[in-house]
């Protein structure tokens, strides 16, 4: 049984000012998804809706930056995985950004591919499991780009790093309770039939 993701088609929305960038975005991602196509904030707000799974946001567009689009994608109470595709180096205020995942310029198309790929199985999991995903996203981009002590220095990073942490332990706990009950469901007569 395959994972959803691996073959699944998704609505994705390619936002980008650099018209060129956005269309061969969509074009290599057209092979495999449903595609919508924006050049600025403003039209990425006015094609977004539930029905969209994935949006690839540029950082910085000059009529309405992709912090903005994002916000108000948040504020509407639509929920697609949003990922940041920008050639800005990440900075610490990326931690209170509600974004799935961040992508540095340049990226392929085999970068934009999987990362859909993740993103629609990362939508099966719960919101904890989800959140998890997207804070080691916000803690990996940060020790790339970032020295330990710029980390080590900053809030931000302390925040987001006892964030993972805090999450990881839910998680190992989970997996453990999960180990737990199997061990006592084998505990049970293996087959339901009746021995006499």
């Amino acid at each position: 049984m395959q994972k959803r993701g691996e073959t699944e088609e998704a609505t994705v929305l390619v936002v980008d000012d650099e018209q060129d960038i956005a269309d061969l975005y969509s074009t290599w991602l057209l092979t495999a998804h449903d595609v919508r196509t924006a050049h600025s904030g403003t039209e990425a707000l006015q094609l977004v809706d539930a029905s969209v799974d994935v949006v690839f946001l540029d950082r910085q567009m000059p009529d309405m930056s992709g912090d903005e689009v994002l916000d108000t994608i948040a504020e509407r109470g639509i929920d697609p995985a949003v990922v940041m595709v920008t050639a800005v180096d990440p900075d610490f205020d990326i931690v209170e950004m509600p974004f799935d995942e961040y992508l540095t310029k340049p990226v392929s198309r085999e970068d934009l591919l999987d990362t859909v790929s993740e993103m629609l199985i990362r939508t099966t999991y719960d919101d904890r499991v989800q959140e998890y995903f997207a804070v080691a996203s916000k803690k990996a981009t940060l020790e790339t780009q970032k020295n330990t002590p710029q980390l080590e220095a900053s809030d931000e990073y302390q925040t987001v790093n006892e964030r993972f942490e805090e999450l990881r332990q839910r998680a190992d706990a989970t997996a453990a309770e999960i180990d737990d009950f199997e061990s006592v469901f084998q505990q049970f007569p293996g087959s339901g039939l009746s021995s006499g």
